[in-house]
């Protein structure tokens, strides 16, 4: 068993500082709605970093499983009357049944077809969201959804639910942080470094591909749920392939097999159209720009790349300071 270090529990302390500042020094509600959006966007970055960064199994409809998750909350708790807390593990299930019965033959494939194979199982979500409008309301959307409720009271307060969303990321990081460090995140890692050698050495590469598929779509599932609950509507652009990319972008900027970067990709992709208003119309366009300067000038990501980048002007500072001979 992995036990925590005294350094490894560091991030963790400054995280849950710098929410808590945030939460509890912010008063403007658009700027809750704004921060408890890059949580949601969080884990979902983690939810597919765990798939992209660790198994190496590229997704490009992830975007489907958050659908799923919010879907079928929002049909059990608006359409049905069932309790949002009851409706949550009935989106997990099915977005997790789902991912088990698409995953296992699409895991079969890899590279540009896996790609692919995702890419369609995205679509098709997406085409189900939007013409099945008898149960999803189409393309008009979904609403009437009902907020989330503590001890009987509705969470209402903005401050609330940035406190009960950045909760919830909080555990997913403590989680994906002790799976990584397990014996299962090793022979992940050894998939993703080659699928073939990880086999030859006795590792059920496939069984691990498609569970780690699954997890990561039980944890889209929950942002899903997050998000129905907090915005109260839904439609399937909410959904789309735009979307999938988005999150890719997310994980590929941040850093793959980085669970901080997952974090702050999220952060930086969820306030990049706050601020890129003009560019609403050309929002692919830049999204592709900024991916492909990173993976030219930062092929790790930010996030080791600002490491690399500290420890090289650490290095540079001591053998400046160094007597010479």
């Amino acid at each position: 068993m992995v036990r925590p270090s005294l350094h490894n529990l560091v991030p963790y302390a400054f995280f849950v500082v710098l929410v808590g500042s945030a939460g509890l020094w912010v008063d403007n509600p658009y700027y809750f709605q704004i921060l408890s959006m890059i949580g949601i966007h969080a884990l979902l970055a983690l939810a597919l970093n765990l798939l992209m960064g660790y198994a190496g199994q590229i997704s490009l409809g992830h975007a489907a499983f958050y659908g799923i998750g919010a879907y079928a909350s929002a049909l059990l708790s608006a359409r049905y009357g069932l309790s949002p807390w009851l409706a949550l593990p009935c989106a997990m299930l099915a977005a997790g049944l789902v991912a088990l019965v698409v995953g296992y033959p699409t895991l079969k494939l890899s590279g540009y077809y896996l790609g692919m194979g995702t890419l369609g199982i995205g679509m098709i979500v997406f085409i189900v969201f939007r013409e099945w409008s008898s149960v999803t309301g189409g393309a008009s959307g979904f609403v009437g959804i009902p907020p989330l409720g503590l001890g009987g009271r509705a969470l209402l307060d903005v401050r609330s639910y940035y406190f009960l969303v950045w909760a919830v990321v909080l555990l997913a990081l403590c989680g994906s942080q002790r799976l990584i460090r397990s014996r299962v995140g090793r022979a992940l890692r050894s998939i993703h470094d080659s699928e073939a050698a990880a086999r030859a050495v006795g590792i059920p590469t496939s069984r691990l591909k498609l569970q780690v598929f699954v997890l990561s779509a039980v944890m889209s599932a929950v942002a899903g749920f997050l998000y129905a609950h907090m915005v109260g509507f839904i439609s399937p652009d909410t959904f789309s392939f735009i979307v999938s990319v988005k999150l890719v972008t997310m994980v590929v900027i941040g850093g793959m097999a980085s669970i901080w970067g997952a974090l702050l990709g999220a952060a930086l992709l969820t306030l990049l159209p706050e601020v890129l208003h003009a560019f609403a119309e050309f929002e692919m366009v830049v999204y592709g720009l900024i991916l492909m300067t990173v993976m030219i000038f930062l092929p790790q990501g930010l996030t080791r790349g600002i490491l690399d980048i500290y420890a090289l002007r650490r290095r540079q500072s001591e053998r400046a300071a160094r007597p010479a001979d």
